[in-house]
This record gives C-alpha cells, sequence and structure tokens, in this order.
C-alpha cells in the first residue's frame, strides 16, 4: 500500500484539515473505510461522515475519478483512494435551498447565501447540486448550467439530464435566458444608467445598470444589472473598480462592510422553455412568483 498525506504530525485529526492518499496493493484487504481510517488514524464513524459528505475520492486503475460514498466498498489494486479531510467544513451546516419550479428536464431554486454552487474536493454537502441530489432522492442527475458565487443569492438552473444541460447551455450561449441581478452598491452613481466596459483576465467583459433607488443616510445605491458577458465575479469586481463596491462584499472594494452578508441577488430568470416552447419567468419580487405562458 502506497501512501502519502500532508497532515502536520502531533496534531489530533479531529481539529486539522489534511490529505491523504492511498494507492491499493493486491495484499491490502478491506473495505475502504477501514483503509483510511487505519492510516488517518480516525474512527470510522468520521471516515464514513466524510464520505457521506463527498470528502472521499476514487480513481481506477484506467483513471476516472468520483466521489466514493459507500463505506464498504472494496478498492482493487491500482486504484488510489484521495482523503480530503477538514473537520471544521466537514461540521458546517449548510442552508437549505428552494425549489420554485420543478419542469422534471430542469428545475429553478432559490440559493441562499452562503451555499456553494458546486462541490470541492474536500466535500459537496455544502452544494446546491448535492442538496438538489438528496431532495431527489438521488433519483435523478443533477447538472449546474451556470454558477453563482457562494456569498451571493439568488436563482440558479438545474438541468436533470444531458439533454437539458445542452439545450439550456445552448440559450445561455445565445444569450436567450435573461438573467436579472439587484445590487446594492456603496455610494451614489454618476448616472442613472450605463455600461461598464472594463477588462477581466485580459478579456472583455460587459456589465449594464439601471439606478432603482439612491439611500442617502446609507450612503448607497440599489442597481439593477445584466450582464453581457459571464467573467469570474464579474459584477462585483466591475463596481469595486468604479469605486462603488456591492455592500458586504468580503473580497473586493474598501469601505463596503455590512452586517447582513453580501448585497446581490439574482432575482429573476426569463426563457423560452427548449421542450415545451412556453416562456418561463421565475421572480423573487412576487412571493417567488413563477409565470408559465
Amino acid at each position: 500500500m502506497s501512501i502519502s498525506d500532508n497532515r502536520p504530525e502531533g496534531l489530533p485529526p479531529a481539529v486539522t484539515a489534511f490529505t491523504l492518499r492511498i494507492t491499493v496493493a493486491p495484499e491490502d484487504a478491506g473495505s475502504a473505510c477501514d483503509l483510511l481510517a487505519s492510516r488517518a488514524g480516525l474512527a470510522k464513524s468520521r471516515v464514513k461522515d466524510a464520505m457521506c459528505k463527498g470528502a472521499v475520492w476514487l480513481t481506477g486503475k484506467r483513471g476516472g475519478r468520483k466521489r466514493l460514498r459507500k463505506a464498504t466498498a472494496q478498492p482493487g489494486p491500482g486504484e488510489v483512494l484521495d482523503l480530503f479531510y477538514d473537520a471544521r467544513l466537514l461540521a458546517v451546516k449548510p442552508p437549505a435551498p428552494r425549489c420554485l419550479l420543478d419542469a422534471r428536464q430542469y428545475s429553478v431554486w432559490l440559493k441562499p447565501a452562503g451555499l456553494l454552487a458546486q462541490g470541492t474536493d474536500y466535500g459537496d454537502h455544502c452544494s446546491l447540486v448535492r442538496q438538489v441530489e438528496v431532495h431527489f432522492r438521488l433519483k435523478r442527475p443533477v447538472l449546474p448550467v451556470h454558477r453563482l458565487d457562494r456569498e451571493a443569492a439568488g436563482l440558479m438552473i438545474l438541468a436533470h439530464t444531458k439533454a437539458a444541460a445542452a439545450k439550456l447551455s445552448r440559450l445561455l450561449q445565445d444569450k436567450a435566458i435573461d438573467k436579472q441581478y439587484r445590487v446594492t452598491v456603496l455610494g451614489r452613481l454618476s448616472s442613472e444608467s450605463g455600461t461598464i466596459e472594463l477588462p477581466l483576465d485580459n478579456k472583455p467583459a460587459l456589465t449594464r445598470y439601471t439606478l432603482a433607488v439612491y439611500d442617502p443616510a446609507s450612503d448607497s445605491s440599489v442597481v439593477e444589472v445584466t450582464l453581457g458577458t459571464g467573467r469570474l465575479h464579474q459584477i462585483r469586481r466591475h463596481f469595486a473598480m468604479l469605486g462603488h463596491p456591492v455592500l458586504g462584499d468580503p473580497k473586493y472594494g474598501v469601505g463596503n462592510k455590512n452586517s447582513t452578508g453580501m448585497e446581490l441577488v439574482a432575482h429573476r430568470l426569463a426563457f423560452r422553455c427548449p421542450f415545451t416552447r412556453k416562456e418561463v419567468c421565475v421572480s423573487l419580487e412576487t412571493q417567488a412568483e413563477t409565470i408559465i405562458s
């Protein structure tokens, strides 16, 4: 059994974050849980919890990497087990998302702030994708077709078939899905509406905004935003570059701390359903109203 890990020596495993890799040898016996627990110095219950929450990966002899959740699984010789253990992350209880539209081929969800869109190597129990898989009792594939920052709240579309993922991705590429964001930024914007075309990561980036209201008491502006491109953290970076950072943004801007979190919400989605050809509008404006016509 070939093993590598980066766990700090002399520290209790329960309070450390570490990775552990085991390459299974022909003489190795026992389940994946047994092998990982014995080498990591963890109780089997902790390893089982980590497996259930998506922190264990199995790579086959011919490649192909997937999360391994079944504690009794018997890995074969030449296969590789990876444990990404972080006790703090595994103890987090994620906020719950809410389904606003179930169209069978796809669904639309309200992702709360603090929930990842997808998981990481260290687990997926704090991700929208996993929460939705569990909601549907693991009977539907869950394929995200766009992203939303962990710190942001708002609407996300998830596909449940490869065909739906392809069709919805095509709508996004063709800019046929109207996505609108409501954002509160620091200060008063110099114009009622405008376009930000500052490049990001050496690529063109375009953000359009309209001022909804300015509050002099808090010196903040609520703006309606649409995107012409989809760069990483585009809204947050663009407004910070203008000197009007998003309130509560933990990464970009100065003087924009906010006790209620980041004020960026993806509040409206509108598109023509690629299966029924009906117009679909999902909005948070009127108690999560969904309109299909």
